[in-house]
């Protein structure tokens, strides 16, 4: 992404006339401006609605937040040690098994619910 936007500060420049200090000064801006664009989505905090399916035993408390920037496996584990169980199944919005190694904000991103992510969990196979 930098290289793009160094890329495009350049041909800016070379059509406009920008002094050396002036371009000096737009790249560190720009530099700043992508960098607080990047720990901005890092330090995002997601919503999860932990929900329990079939025979599985309520948690106390089904909401929490947590780091957009962690895998979706930080959850199963979490899981994992509220219910004291190795063997679980988790689903998200009650339709499909995510990938471990998902981040968590790409998945309330794409399939999160006014702002949070769904998580159905069973200790059998609920859903195919």
């Amino acid at each position: 992404m930098e290289y793009f936007l160094e890329k495009k500060l350049n041909y800016i420049a070379s059509k406009t006339l920008f002094s050396q200090k002036e371009y000096k000064i737009a790249r560190t801006q720009l530099c700043c401006f992508v960098c607080s664009v990047t720990m901005a989505s890092e330090t995002r905090k997601v919503v999860i609605h932990l929900r329990a399916t079939g025979d599985a035993p309520i948690l106390k408390q089904a909401k929490f937040k947590m780091a957009g920037s962690d895998k979706f496996v930080k959850v199963i584990d979490f899981l994992r040690r509220q219910l004291h169980r190795e063997t679980l199944f988790v689903y998200v919005n009650s339709a499909f098994s995510p990938n471990p190694d998902e981040l968590v904000l790409d998945l309330c991103n794409n399939f999160g619910i006014d702002g949070k992510l769904v998580v159905n969990y069973a200790c059998s196979m609920a859903w195919g």
